[in-house]
């Protein structure tokens, strides 16, 4: 696949959506690891002025006990109050939805956002859980034998994993 993966597509879905927001200028927050790259890619390129946060989903996610501890858990970092602030949530791929809910899970844990809007690079097919994106630069139809993964951080590589 690309190895510029729809980033341009975000930065002026974004910017257009900024230049008409109504309220202050929102935090990013990017999930580890594909979504923390996204959106370190996205924060420059949009010069947002808060610091960029990042999120560590891992002890949060509902398959914890079935998959066990992932080998590089980060800490989580929320460098800005989250309490009544408006969150662009950044995320690699949209998938079942259990990620986004785990990072919404841990979000609340710092205080009630007055809103947050899911940005991710890539949506598939097979949602578990009624949560869509916001902000997103690639649609897939797949088979439940294939699987997107994002590689980097430098460069991004979106790939297609067939059986």
């Amino acid at each position: 696949m690309n190895p510029d993966p729809g980033i341009e597509t975000l930065v002026n879905e974004l910017r257009t959506w900024l230049d008409t927001f109504p309220g202050p200028e929102p935090a990013m927050v990017g999930i580890h690891t594909g979504g923390a790259w996204i959106a370190e890619r996205l924060h420059a390129r949009l010069g947002l002025s808060l610091p960029l946060g990042t999120l560590d989903i891992s002890f949060y996610r509902d398959d914890f006990t079935r998959k066990g501890l992932h080998p590089l858990v980060r800490p989580s970092h929320l460098p800005f109050e989250v309490e009544n602030r408006h969150i662009l949530l950044v995320d690699d791929v949209l998938y079942t939805g259990r990620t986004i809910r785990a990072a919404m899970n841990e979000l609340f844990d710092y205080g009630r956002p007055a809103s947050i809007r899911l940005v991710v690079l890539a949506e598939r097919n097979d949602r578990e859980l009624p949560i869509q994106p916001d902000f997103c630069a690639l649609h897939y139809n797949l088979t439940p034998e294939q699987q997107i993964k994002l590689s980097g951080p430098d460069p991004l590589r979106l790939e297609l994993l067939a059986p």
